[in-house]
């Protein structure tokens, strides 16, 4: 089946953590996608000073995180193409793909105010259709002009990656905050310790 609905997931997942499955989770169901693509940013444009841990570490955690999800796919293409992750340059990727698909780009709430700034923000508003996942205690925040979307219904945990990695160095537990299988992959190869 060619799928028609795609959502396309893009973050650093650095590391993966149980609010983001709880995203995709949502936005399956929530969207009726056919295919939700996982995509693991090489470099975020808006954090050039903080590489993320290594491609085969955060790899092996989307891996643990979603293989048993139904739907959810990893996608390698911005990890395998290197350099800043560019937003618009995977959506192109994706339409070259999928010619007949609707796209689906999920973002948190703290990107909207960005969205602007993103490289050919007026290309990438005529292609998808942005979905907006509030964090837990925030009020959606409008899409700017000529942006479109809708927003996730999902309650989500309030949780960061940055405060796990904090956690992580400082030697606490995370196993609360991802997956059984993610904690074992962080416990075993003591990824950000």
């Amino acid at each position: 089946m060619v799928p028609r609905r795609i959502g396309l997931f893009g973050g650093s997942f650095d590391p993966v953590h149980s609010a983001h499955v709880m995203m995709a989770r949502a936005a399956l169901d929530e969207l009726q996608l056919d295919r939700l693509f996982i995509i693991p940013a090489s470099r975020s444009p808006f954090k050039p000073e903080q590489p993320p841990a290594l491609d085969e570490d955060r790899l092996a955690m989307l891996e643990a995180a979603f293989g048993g999800l139904e739907g959810c796919e990893i996608d390698r293409l911005e990890l395998e193409r290197e350099g800043v992750s560019y937003a618009i340059d995977t959506v192109r990727g994706f339409t070259d793909r999928f010619p007949e698909a609707e796209l689906f780009y999920l973002i948190g709430n703290d990107h909207v105010p960005t969205l602007t700034q993103w490289r050919e923000a007026e290309a990438l508003a005529q292609i998808l259709t942005i979905v907006v996942v509030p964090r837990p205690g925030e009020d959606a925040i409008e899409l700017p002009t000529p942006f479109r979307g809708d927003c996730l219904e999902v309650e989500l945990l309030d949780i960061s990656s940055s405060d796990i990695r904090a956690r992580l160095r400082s030697g606490e537990t995370v196993d609360h905050l991802v997956p059984p299988s993610v904690a074992k992959i962080l416990s075993n190869k003591r990824v950000y310790q």
